[in-house]
């Protein structure tokens, strides 16, 4: 997106490269934030807290970078639009599509590009790496471990995630994912159930096998659930 800000017509008479449009270095960046959006308020008798920035007021940007346009955005703008927002707006421009529709099929549609990583939850992070991962089409013996990447989840887009993984299996790689969603265990090859219970209650392999073998095993209290989900 920066490549297709600095092709402007306005930010090539500026002569402003790809990263004048960067939060992340000096020069389009607001210095007085330094790029972060807010400030740290100190209180007198109470922890630090943070507000928006005065300057720039939460767009990141200076305002001689935020005066070029794209397509009647400025990259403030942009990195406001959700992932499937900007989707429809970069539906024209391979580069940028291309990096969106993987991020769509992990199911982060409702995510907001310019969100800071540290708002991102355990599985949001992990489903932005599997993004990556998908662009880069590798040639099978890749081992990719996923640690319940579907938290926060909607069930249909569970069901997206599920074939992306499977297409990552399919192309040879191997996917071991930490879960408790039956819809994920239920669809899974192999099977590994640890417990009985949780911490020091548990430890030990109570059942292994297909998710068939697994939902019938008696000592396992995931059993039951599973049978419920392959019923």
């Amino acid at each position: 997106m920066r490549k297709e800000f600095a092709a402007t017509g306005r930010a090539r008479e500026r002569g402003y490269g790809v990263g004048r449009f960067s939060f992340n270095v000096p020069g389009g960046r607001c210095e007085t934030c330094q790029g972060e959006g807010f400030v740290s308020v100190e209180l007198l008798f109470l922890p630090s807290t943070y507000a928006p920035c005065p300057d720039c007021g939460g767009a990141r940007y200076n305002p001689e970078t935020l005066e070029v346009a794209y397509r009647g955005r400025n990259i403030a703008q942009v990195l406001d639009l959700t992932v499937e927002g900007a989707a429809e707006f970069f539906a024209d421009t391979p580069a940028v599509a291309r990096s969106l529709a993987a991020l769509l099929d992990v199911g982060l549609g409702y995510l907001r590009l310019g969100q800071p990583a540290t708002e991102l939850s355990g599985g949001e992070a992990q489903r932005i790496k599997l993004a990556t991962e998908l662009q880069r089409g590798r040639r099978g013996d890749t081992l990719y471990l996923l640690d319940e990447p579907t938290t926060g989840l909607h069930p249909a887009d569970i069901e997206i995630l599920m074939d992306r993984l499977h297409g990552l299996v399919d192309a040879g790689h191997t996917v071991i994912v930490v879960e408790h969603d039956m819809t994920v265990v239920a669809a899974a090859d192999w099977v590994i159930d640890l417990g009985p219970g949780g911490g020091d209650a548990g430890g030990r392999v109570v059942a292994e096998g297909t998710p068939e073998t697994v939902s019938r095993a008696p000592e396992s209290r995931t059993a039951p659930y599973l049978a419920r989900e392959l019923g």
